[in-house]
């Protein structure tokens, strides 16, 4: 072979691999700015599960990076890093393609700590009768979660002595409750399933469009074995909205839990609806809490929610966005985008100080365009149907409107646990 067929092969090469290290290199520097701007923003506390990257094991396939739907994960200098600790979601699937086994999940940083309720291995708490399955208990994988609310179950199934006209009252319709209520279905238990959001899927309703958000396979009473490994958001939805058809379950959506108190034959739980007793309560809520709301008049409207999941529906309406993170100010663009709508972003501060800068940025070129008009140091007062007023600098303004956004945070269930006497661990970084 001579050095003109040499060249032939090693030119494509050459060029197939300068393109390769100058993307990964283009890559590390994005990741290198995400995550000084999530340092300069404060967002270096991940909410939930999290993973810890082990850089001496690490070799740097990214498969990690693959597995992360949130771009959570980047890699600097051939090493995995968590670069945007904020939006971690706790799902996992990170650790699940680490071919190295690199990450280990951990709750809570060294400099925060994450609030973990204590469980016996039934899925008990220190208080007999009331049981954690899921996402409140840390465990953020939807398939584990599942098997928790059926595992949870069998073992509420197994107490004795009821006289109460409820045998479990199951506090929300995310995947570890749904799968509770099969187990009770298939048990024969009575029982009471309710959801403070109005619709099914928990913290899966909340995810974006297309988001894979289970790996693997998971059993489930009644209905049997998932026959899918990996699914989008929309399909799993999909697919829990067939089971509730197909089972007749039971679900009071719109419901919210307001207080649990122990009685001798078991718990009254009240509800923003009612009231049950009985003999167990299987808690599986999210770690992310009841919204944080307005506290005015008119707040009860349907027109008013506390996320935004499709931008599109808000074409050519008048909308409020209310907050001054991230997810308003995203919010807040992404529904200015959308063909005739006019936004307005209300802020009770002067400034947008928790804002990403890209976002700041971002935000000031549309409303310097008149896409979006800011209100900072302004209140909502009133909501009415096809208007609202806002309060700003003392001033009262009626303006249309025909949806609010609230973008407030929420209130943690953790002061609530420790009320009725559920004992909570705080987690350093660790499993």
């Amino acid at each position: 072979m001579d050095i003109l067929d040499l060249s032939i092969y090693l030119i494509p090469l050459v060029i197939i691999a300068y393109l390769y290290l100058s993307g990964r290199k283009r890559k590390e520097r994005e990741s290198v700015e995400t995550l000084n701007e999530s340092i300069e923003a404060g967002l270096t506390e991940p909410p939930s599960l999290h993973p810890e990257i082990n850089p001496n094991l690490c070799l740097g396939s990214g498969s990690c990076i693959t597995a992360c739907p949130e771009g959570a994960i980047g890699m600097i200098k051939g090493k995995a890093v968590l670069i945007n600790p904020t939006h971690c979601i706790g799902h996992g699937a990170c650790a699940a393609a680490c071919p190295h086994d690199a990450i280990t999940l951990v709750f809570g940083t060294s400099k925060r700590g994450m609030d973990i309720p204590q469980v016996s291995p039934t899925f008990e708490t220190n208080v007999p009768g009331i049981f954690i399955a899921g996402e409140l208990g840390g465990m953020g994988l939807i398939r584990k979660a599942a098997t928790q609310g059926t595992q949870a179950i069998d073992h509420i199934a197994k107490l004795k002595g009821s006289s109460n006209p409820y045998d479990v009252v199951i506090i929300g319709a995310g995947p570890a409750g749904m799968s509770a209520t099969l187990g009770a279905i298939e048990k024969k238990l009575r029982y009471v399933t309710v959801e403070q959001e109005t619709s099914l899927g928990g913290c899966i309703f909340q995810y974006p469009r297309n988001k894979v958000v289970m790996t693997a396979p998971v059993k489930l009473p009644v209905v049997g074995e998932m026959h899918f490994k990996e699914v989008s958001k929309e399909k799993l939805l999909e697919f829990w909205h067939g089971i509730v058809a197909k089972t007749g379950m039971k679900l009071n959506f719109n419901e919210r839990m307001e207080n649990i108190t122990k009685t001798d034959k078991g718990f009254i739980v009240k509800t923003s609806k009612g009231s049950y007793e009985t003999r167990a309560v299987l808690l599986s809520i999210g770690r992310r809490g009841t919204p944080r709301k307005l506290g005015v008049p008119g707040e009860d409207l349907p027109k008013v929610v506390y996320r935004l999941i499709e931008p599109e529906q808000y074409r050519n309406m008048h909308v409020l966005v209310v907050g001054g993170g991230d997810s308003a100010l995203e919010a807040a663009m992404s529904i200015a985008e959308q063909p005739g709508t006019t936004v307005t972003l209300s802020y009770r501060s002067d400034a947008f100080g928790r804002g990403k800068p890209k976002n700041r940025e971002r935000l000031k070129t549309m409303t310097d365009k008149g896409m979006i008009d800011v209100r900072l140091k302004s209140n909502v007062k009133l909501v009415e149907e096809k208007t609202l007023v806002l309060e700003q600098d003392g001033k009262m303004m009626e303006i249309p409107n025909d949806g609010i956004i609230v973008c407030a945070g929420g209130i943690l269930p953790t002061p609530f646990l420790k009320e009725i006497g559920v004992l909570v661990e705080t987690k350093f970084g660790t499993t």
